[in-house]
């Protein structure tokens, strides 16, 4: 087997392939930059539990629409998961509840509701295409969708960026210089919710969240500079897509599994061969001696 036929054949021969590679790059843009972002605010698991809460929306949508519509579903999907967000953040103000614990509540009702509701008209096919995704399946309009979706994640960080970067690190002086830190808030839970919509299509609600945190870690391994780190993110995210739809053409595999494993291999490497990784710890480098 040739170089060609390894890499470069699939994607030539079958527009399938095509198409879902592109939705790969598309969301490895778009979400590897929101994953670091929700590392740096301590929400990485809150990104998880806002994945499962949009189910109970693309669910509605599924009944409403009566099949696997992207607009019904991807709608219901955003305002499933602003909706918890936004309940999540009021109870945890209105009651003696933390914020991480109100977002497991919600995401676990969220999940199970979700469910439920799938099951009511759907048959287990269906329910396994929500949880699990269809990125072998995308069409242009589901294209179009994460194309949009990740012009604007980008386009909105790059106008937020400095107030987003100062509410990670110092909200208190945010607040001091009267910067508007929940309107950020509010903006950077939108741009969350909208990268999980985008990706649910592809990956499924169960592991649509995998590319925003895995590159994101993978990210702040290699790097402490924001910019870098961002870059690598969307790098090791692409590159997890490409790598993930090569092994699963090649070795018969699921595809969306497949692509969030590669990005589980490339974070177990960084663990091992990062510069602040296990390897140099149990293997030093030389001081230089003058």
């Amino acid at each position: 087997m040739t170089a060609y036929d390894l890499f470069l054949a699939p994607f030539a021969d079958y527009g399938f392939m095509r198409r879902a590679l592109i939705a790969c790059l598309c969301l490895g843009l778009g979400s590897g930059p929101i994953g670091v972002f929700l590392m740096l605010r301590r929400m990485s698991l809150m990104g998880d539990a806002m994945s499962h809460a949009v189910l109970p929306g693309a669910a509605i949508g599924y009944l409403v629409a009566g099949s696997l519509s992207l607009t019904a579903m991807g709608l219901g999907g955003l305002i499933a998961g602003l909706s918890v967000a936004l309940l999540s953040g009021a109870v945890s103000r209105m009651t003696v509840l933390q914020e991480d614990a109100s977002f497991a509540s919600f995401y676990l009702a969220s999940l199970a509701l979700g469910v439920l509701i799938v099951s009511l008209r759907g048959s287990n096919i269906d329910l396994l295409h929500v949880l699990f995704g269809t990125i072998l399946a995308i069409d242009a309009p589901a294209l179009y969708l994460i194309g949009a979706v990740t012009s604007l994640t980008l386009v909105i960080l790059a106008l937020i960026y400095r107030p987003l970067v100062a509410e990670c690190f110092d909200p208190g002086f945010l607040r001091a210089v009267g910067g508007r830190g929940p309107v950020y808030h509010v903006l950077f839970l939108l741009l969350v919710v909208l990268n999980l919509v985008a990706s649910f299509q592809a990956l499924g609600t169960l592991m649509a969240v995998g590319l925003m945190m895995l590159p994101a870690a993978v990210a702040q391994l290699w790097s402490r500079s924001l910019s870098v780190m961002m870059a690598i993110s969307a790098a090791s995210a692409a590159a997890s897509g490409y790598l993930g739809l090569i092994a699963s053409y090649h070795l018969e595999l699921a595809s969306g599994p497949t692509i969030i494993m590669t990005a589980a291999i490339l974070y177990g490497l960084s663990i091992l061969f990062a510069p602040s990784g296990l390897a140099w710890r149990f293997f030093p480098r030389p001081h230089l001696k003058g």
